[in-house]
Order: structure tokens, then sequence, then C-alpha cells
């Protein structure tokens, strides 16, 4: 066939990430000609990749989202001219791959006898989901549609485009173009196929809600949302991303680096450590059993040595790497220093030591890591690090204290095979910068709450730094207490600053809000900025302890709320937050409104809360009983309430 293809592509910064010109290079290969369109500008580095690939560029004003950047790329070419090809692929950014060959799709669809045809397909839904009402038609995902001659040389494919209105948000996009395209050609009387059968699966949307099926029958592409949608959805609906990239590890040759490249640019790292799970237990077995001197390049170990009677319970557990590291201390005084030398080089998988006395230990560990050690890793010759120090926390009781000690050591250095198992992570993907234990659970209430004094200084910093994320809104993913595994390139952005002692707390006010306390929560987002992710490891000993704490705590929350799913049960949370917690509880969260129109809107809200809070809604329509006697509390509750 002779196919023309038209690529859409957006990004507010302007970068093509590797993976589109791969994409483009892989359906280039079943095509005449590609046209690469982009709302709005890219950069010059990312022209350059894309012209390798693209025929022709066109960059246009970000206007009318992929719809109108459709309709121009049709009307540059010429409606007579489309006529020249059998077929017209229109496809954008949205999707990564091929995982496996196209060759598989186009044998395949050339076969059809159809006059459009796409991927992946969203069923019918009643309601349309976007409307609240009437009906979502079936029809072809709009990532990849082909148009055939039939179609493309018909009056009736001109006239819709000609018709196209005015496209101002995503849903414009979808409630005018995609969800309408297939149904409004087919009852024009032209045909259309998709290669991923829908019948198949049982969902609405296989190709993002049981990715996991559609990826091991070969579907060529996944969606890059994958990645960063919110949460909820793939939770509520079953949906196992981690089984899906297992998967394509198993079956495909894709560098999967391309992906992790950009989905970190556009991704919330709690959100993309959920939906794609960066959560390992590690086993104690290690599952490589030769290992060569430099299978993981130039390994140190990097420890702040206050206490000094600590110093071999440190290097009893940095006996576990499996490989000779090179052993970088900083402390206090001179003669700690002496002695830090004297004890570490006694150990035998030690190769050199080297050790420093800071100026004061204002700031502590994360001081001594980013103004005594900066030389060392701002152009590192090393490729992995871990970062210790002697933890004491005499801030906390003392059995507190241990024990966050131990989930810190003991999740990072836990037994040599389970080291040879965490760098071996690190071999493996690239991608990742960083390791860190996971949030501490046991004996403290860290999750949804440690942010703490430091969010408003953590966004000045990414400010300061130029780091181009997004903080996580709630819990962020941090190094706590400040122990983890990390690429020094990784993290080269924090160590470029000429970090000042004065900028850190003086001691003994080691607090919240202080630089230490931020620049403990940065470090993840830094990582992010550079390109690379962060893993969190454990230990299958403290997996299950931390499993069946989390457990009893979600228990003893979730059991004193009304039966519904976590997101309701957390939006009914969210209002009592934002009415100010007071002290009745939800229910009288709602100011009493002072007009009668206020009072009106006021009850109706609070109406509405309350149902949706006692009953999930699917229970409330088939249940009649319930409904009825809903309806009579809620009534008496208002009256209560309003007075009314």
């Amino acid at each position: 066939m002779r196919r023309l293809a038209i690529a859409f592509f957006y990004d507010e910064h302007g970068i093509v990430d590797d993976y589109m010109p791969y994409l483009m290079r892989a359906i280039g290969e079943f095509s005449e000609k590609t046209i690469f369109v982009s709302n709005g500008p890219i950069t010059p580095q990312s022209e350059v990749a894309v012209r390798k690939v693209a025929d022709e560029v066109i960059i246009r004003e970000n206007v009318g989202f992929d719809v109108w950047a459709y309709k121009q790329v049709l009307e540059h070419v010429g409606y007579e001219n489309l006529a020249k090809y059998d077929e017209v692929m229109l496809y954008n950014h949205t999707i990564y791959g091929p995982f496996f060959p196209l060759s598989e799709m186009f044998e395949v669809m050339d076969k059809r006898k159809c006059d459009f045809w796409g991927m992946t397909s969203h069923k019918s839904m009643v309601p349309n989901p976007f409307t609240k009402t009437g009906r979502l038609p079936e029809h072809i995902n709009s990532h990849f549609i082909a148009v055939r001659k039939r179609m493309l040389k018909s009056p009736e494919f001109k006239e819709y485009w000609d018709r196209r209105p005015k496209i101002e948000s995503y849903t414009d996009s979808v409630l005018k173009h995609e969800s309408i395209f297939t149904e409004h050609f087919e009852q024009l009387g032209f045909s259309s196929s998709t290669y991923v059968d829908n019948k198949r699966y049982t969902t609405e949307y296989p190709i993002m809600m049981e990715v996991q099926d559609v990826v091991a029958n070969r579907c060529p592409i996944i969606k890059r949302r994958l990645f960063f949608h919110d949460h909820y959805f793939f939770e509520e609906n079953g949906t196992d991303i981690p089984l899906a990239l297992e998967t394509l590890r198993n079956t495909s040759d894709y560098p999967e680096e391309m992906m992790w490249k950009s989905a970190l640019r556009v991704s919330k790292l709690r959100n993309l450590n959920v939906n794609v799970n960066l959560m390992r237990v590690l086993p104690d077995e290690a599952r490589v059993k030769k290992i060569a001197k430099n299978r993981y390049g130039k390994v140190a170990v990097c420890a702040h040595i206050y206490y000094v009677e600590m110093l071999e319970e440190i290097l009893a557990k940095t006996d576990n790497i499996p490989v000779p590291y090179d052993f970088i201390a900083s402390t206090d005084t001179p003669a700690k220093a002496k002695e830090i030398r004297r004890v570490a080089k006694k150990r035998k998988n030690i190769a050199k030591v080297i050790v420093r006395v800071v100026e004061m230990n204002r700031g502590r560990d994360m001081s001594a890591l980013f103004i005594t050690c900066r030389d060392i890793f701002l152009d590192s010759e090393y490729d992995l690090v871990c970062r210790l120090h002697t933890k004491k926390s005499p801030q906390l009781d003392r059995n507190i204290g241990n024990m966050f000690k131990r989930h810190l050591i003991e999740n990072l250095l836990h037994s040599r095979g389970y080291v040879t198992n965490l760098l071996e992570e690190f071999r493996q993907k690239p991608w990742i910068g960083v390791a860190v234990p996971p949030i501490v659970n046991v004996s403290f209430c860290a999750i949804g709450q440690s942010w703490f004094a430091n969010k408003a200084w953590c966004q000045d910093l990414v400010r300061f730094l130029d780091l181009k994320v997004e903080l996580d809104p709630t819990t962020p993913v941090a190094t706590y207490g400040t122990m983890f595994w990390f690429r020094p390139k990784a993290l080269h952005k924090l160590f470029l600053p000429k970090w000042e002692w004065s900028l850190f707390s003086d001691e003994p006010h080691h607090i919240d809000g202080g630089l230490a306390h931020v620049l403990e929560r940065i470090i993840c987002y830094a990582a992010q900025d550079a390109g690379f992710a962060t893993l969190h490891v454990t230990n299958p000993d403290y997996a299950a302890q931390s499993y069946t704490v989390a457990e009893f705590k979600l228990d003893q929350l979730i059991s004193k709320l009304p039966p519904n799913t976590v997101r309701m049960q957390a939006h009914m949370l969210s209002n009592w937050k934002e009415a100010g917690y007071p002290p009745n509880g939800y229910v009288d969260s709602f100011q009493i409104p002072r007009t009668h129109s206020e009072k009106h809107l006021g009850v109706r809200a609070w109406l509405h809360e309350f149902r949706v809070s006692l009953y999930p809604a699917s229970n409330m329509i088939k249940h009649p009983l319930i409904n009825y006697f809903t309806r009579i509390r809620t009534r008496l509750a208002a009256t209560r309430i309003f007075g009314s």
C-alpha cells in the first residue's frame, strides 16, 4: 500500500523524548511519507531528532488540540492529493511502542475489508462519562486511525474536517472528534475495524483497564497515561500495570528506558510509584552467583561518622556489599578521623579510605554530603554510592530511635545476597537513580503527613535549582532518615550549588523547616529532574512487619468511616478538612448559609455528600427501599442542622 503518516505531537516544554522518533521510525517503515506536526515550538535538539525520521515538519500554534492539527495538515497536503494514497495514518504522542513488529498488525489489517481502522477502541457507555447524560458511542481510539482510499476521496471526509468546531479542551477533543468519528462515518456507509478485538475483553477501555491482558495478546502499543493517571482508576478497575510491564520486559526488545525518561518528565513521583509499583521486596538469596569486581562499576560507601562507637556496626553491614568499595567518611574532629582510618583500613573489602573533617556539624549528615564531599560527587568517578550515617536520633525515645535506624540500615544492607540483588536492580534498570527504604511506618505516623514544615522551602528550592518537577501534594517520595543508594549523576543539580554552613540550622536545633530536612525531601525530585526514578527497597522480614502494621492502621481508620470506596471516603474527609475540622465531625462541617439562596445550595450539597457517604451510587439505584430510608434520614438531619 501507498501510505501517508501524520504524527501529531505536543509537549509544554517542547521536548520530543526518544520514544516519539522511535515510534515514527517504526511506522515510517510502512509509509511512503511522514509528516510531523507539533502544537507549539520544539527545542532545537528535538527538531534535529525529528527531522531524521520525518519527511516534513510543521510547527503550528498550540490551538485546537490534535483535531485542528490533523485538519491543518490534511488541508496542507490537499484532499485531491490524499486520494492518491491507499491509506493515511493519523497517530499521536500519547502511546509508547511498538513493542512487537508492526508487520504482525499490518499483515492482519491489510486483509481486512474496511474503509478505516485503528489499533484499539473504546466500548459504548451509558451515561456518557464526560457529560453524565446520554451515550458515549463505541469508537476507535484516536491515538491511531488509518483511513483508506474510498473514504479519503469521498466528499464526506473533507466535509467532516471542514465542519470541525472549535476545540478548546481535552473534553472537546473527545466529544467533538474522537468519540463521534467512528459512528459518524459508519452511519454514512463506511465500514471500520480494529486490530485489538474488544469482544475479548470485559471492560469499556481495554488498552487502559486491561492492559495486562492486551499486551499479553501482543498489542503493539500501551498508553503513556498508564504511568501518571489517577491511581484510583486503576485500583477500582483491577488494572495490573506492573504485570503488563513485566510481560513486555520478557517478550519484547523495546528499549524500556525510553518510556521511563518520558514518564518521569510528566509524572508525580508518588503516582508513578504506585501505578507501576516501584517497590521491590528483595530476597536474601542472590540471583547472581559469580560477580566480577567491576560488574557494578565503581562503588563507594559515603558515611558521616559522628558517633565513632557505631563505626563497627556500620562496617559490619557494608561487608555485605559483594564487590570492593571505597570508604568515604566525614566526621567532626581530627581525633575521630584518625580512629576511623585505623578501623576502616582493617576491612579487606575496602579498596580505599578517604576521611574528611567537617568545618562544623551544622546540618549534620546532609551538610557533610553536600559541602564536605561536594567535590567528590560533583563530577564523580563513582557509579553507585551507599549513603549512611551513625544515627542515634536523640530527639526520639531510644527504642523508637533504634527501630528507625534498623529500618534504614536493614533495608539497604540486609545481607550479602540482598545487596547483590539491590545492585542488580541498578544494573538492569539504568533509569533507577536512587534506592530508598520504604517510608517509615512502624512506630511513626509519617504517611500523609511527612511534608511537616518543609514543603514551602522545598518549593523554593525547586525554583532555585530549576527542577522541572511537580511536588507531590501529600506524602513526598523522600530519603527519610537520609540513608540511601544513589547514582551521583542523578543528584548532579544538588551538588552544583556551593552550599554554606550558615544555611543549615545551628546545633542543637536540627528541626523541620531547616535546610537539612528540606534536602532530605528534595533528593528524589532532583533525581526525577535528571531523568531517574526512585526505587523503594525492603527485605522480606521488614516488608511483612510493615505491611501488617499498615493494614492495622488502615483498618482503624476505614472502620470508623461510612461504608464506601476509599475514593469517596477520602473525598468526605477532604470536605471535613477544608471546613477546618469542626469538632462534631463531617456532618457539621458545612457552615450554615447566611442567605436564603446560599441556604438552599448548602442543603443540596450536604444532602448529596451525606447520601454518597452512606451508600455507593450503584446501591442507591438498585435498592429503592434504601433510597427511601436515606431520604428520610437526610431530611431529618437537614432539619436538625439548617432548621428547615
